[in-house]
């Protein structure tokens, strides 16, 4: 109990009657997984983690009488493996996932006296498996006779049965099943269809299944242009077919289509075209189909002249405009190329959201033509995309075919959009000026900065000796000199020395009457 076993121990004694190992880690059943004890009668393996039973995993078990796998994970069984162990009496597969229960499943337990197979998955059976139980077949050999049988009880409730023609044997075996054969539950619901959910097996009264039969009333259709049109078939069959539409041999969504059941039998599928245009003219084909076979019709639309005038400029009805049928629209987001618009309907047109349709009309404010838009149900938001930059606009929002209103309408304008051209242009401009304020750096500061060590003038000062009062003056006459006239050197070139170390020449008077050349720019000498 509640042991970490992934697998069937390998010493277990060859005399051993009952194993009982519940609570743990098995995962599968192999094979010859009890060969070394044969005497086994009794074996549990309830609540494990058990998804795989190999077809000889019961191999030499002759006198196995009970085996519970009850809370497992079983999908399927394989039942030829009972015929290694024909002395069993009772077989306890409740709780697992058993979704399929083969003909022969019981053709090799004759000596059962007790079957669960209760809250699994299971949804259609044939009431042969029951019919070639010998269990079963026993009990009505002996029926009338004093041959003593003992019973059966068998469990079958708590699985989703899906009551329709396919399951009509079974239905018929469970209302007449009696002793020796005891149901634990006779109460058996149903889960599917729709309209037969929660009902008992004895009351339901299920007809043979048929191939699908698909009608139409009317197979050939005209519409005005802009009005509503649905197409309507009608589908026989049992089991309830699945049903689809298709156009020019494509799959219709079916956002557009409904389907209703009339009757236990009978199933009405619509498909909705709103505001219809010549583009949508055409066959459309309703298909209905179940195990036995597929069926279909098909309906020809035709898409005519508008019956009212239109005047484009001025958006005139399409339809007679319904009272209440307002709308108000907004502008949540908008961008260089276009628009995000949200809506909601007032009134009358908000009676039904989930069914209520929108037209948007799109295009430039003075265009005699504007685009249109139809926005199924549900859907109160729409994104504008691809428009021109700079450009005024006109976008409405109306309800189904109607003409918009007042207040309907939102007129915008469009955001500039700055060229990939114009963005070098700039950049070009940029780069000019930032390389003529490079160029007016004096090479001076070149100098000292790229070549000149760091405390380089405080070293300069500190080497040279005072100058001359004669250079003060000298100086003082050459103020408004730059750095241009520094010698592009290191701390010798910025220090001269006169004749030996340690003396500077002072600089070269200016001889009287002499003119002195104009001051240059650190532009000019570039």
């Amino acid at each position: 109990m509640s042991a970490l076993l992934r697998q069937i121990p390998a010493n277990i004694p060859p005399d051993i009657r009952k194993i009982r190992i519940e609570n743990s880690h098995l995962t599968e059943l192999p094979r010859g997984s009890f060969e070394n004890v044969s005497a086994l009668e009794y074996l549990w393996l309830n609540f494990n983690n058990i998804t795989v039973m190999h077809i000889k995993s019961l191999e030499y078990l002759p006198a196995l009488k009970e085996l519970r796998l009850q809370g497992n994970k079983l999908s399927s069984v394989p039942w030829t493996a009972f015929q290694d162990t024909p002395a069993l009496k009772i077989l306890d597969l409740k709780h697992n996932r058993l979704d399929v229960l083969p003909e022969h499943a019981l053709r090799y337990l004759p000596n059962l006296t007790y079957l669960d197979l209760s809250s699994n998955q299971l949804t259609v059976i044939s009431r042969d498996v029951f019919y070639s139980w010998p269990v079963y077949q026993r009990s009505q050999r002996a029926e009338g006779q004093i041959e003593a049988i003992s019973n059966a009880v068998l469990a079958l409730h708590d699985n989703p049965w899906i009551c329709d023609c396919r399951l009509r044997g079974f239905v018929q075996f469970i209302k007449s099943v009696g002793p020796p054969i005891i149901l634990m539950n006779s109460y058996l619901t149903c889960s599917r269809p729709k309209f037969r959910a929660g009902k008992f097996f004895h009351e339901v009264e299920l007809n043979s299944c048929t191939k699908p039969l698909t009608s139409a009333l009317d197979t050939n259709l005209t519409v005005p242009v802009g009005l509503n049109i649905t197409l309507t078939c009608f589908v026989q069959g049992s089991p309830s077919p699945a049903i689809w539409w298709t156009y020019a041999l494509k799959l219709l969504r079916a956002f557009n289509v409904s389907t209703e059941h009339i009757n236990e039998e009978t199933v009405r599928s619509e498909l909705l075209i709103p505001a219809a245009r010549p583009g949508d003219a055409g066959i459309y084909t309703c298909t209905a189909a179940n195990f036995l076979g597929n069926t279909s019709v098909a309906i020809t639309l035709h898409v005519g002249a508008s019956w009212a005038p239109t005047t484009a400029p001025d958006w005139a009805p399409i339809a007679p405009a319904e009272p209440g049928a307002h709308v108000e629209v907004r502008i949540a987001k908008q961008t260089v190329y276009g628009i995000t618009l949200e809506w909601f309907a007032a009134a009358a047109a908000a009676a039904d959201p989930g069914e209520t349709w929108y037209t948007l009309l799109v295009g430039r404010y003075d265009a005699a033509q504007k685009d249109t838009i139809y926005i199924g149900p549900g859907v109160n938001t729409y994104s504008v995309t691809n428009l021109l930059p700079a450009t005024k606009y006109e976008v409405c929002v109306a309800v189904r075919n109607q003409a918009p209103r007042k207040g309907q309408c939102v007129v915008f304008v469009t955001g500039n959009d700055v060229s990939q051209l114009e963005q070098r242009e700039k950049l070009i401009h940029i780069i000019v000026i930032v390389c003529a304020m490079v160029l007016a750096v004096p090479a001076g500061m070149y100098a000292c900065t790229a070549e000149a060590r760091p405390g380089c003038l405080a070293r300069c000062s500190g080497a040279c000796p005072r100058r001359r009062r004669g250079g003060q003056a000298q100086a003082a006459g050459s103020k408004e000199s730059t750095l241009d006239s520094l010698p592009a050197g290191s701390e010798d070139g910025l220090c001269r020395h006169e004749g030996g170390r340690g003396a500077r020449q002072p600089p070269a008077r200016e001889e009287p009457g002499k003119t002195r050349p104009p001051h240059r720019n650190s532009a000019d000498l570039y």
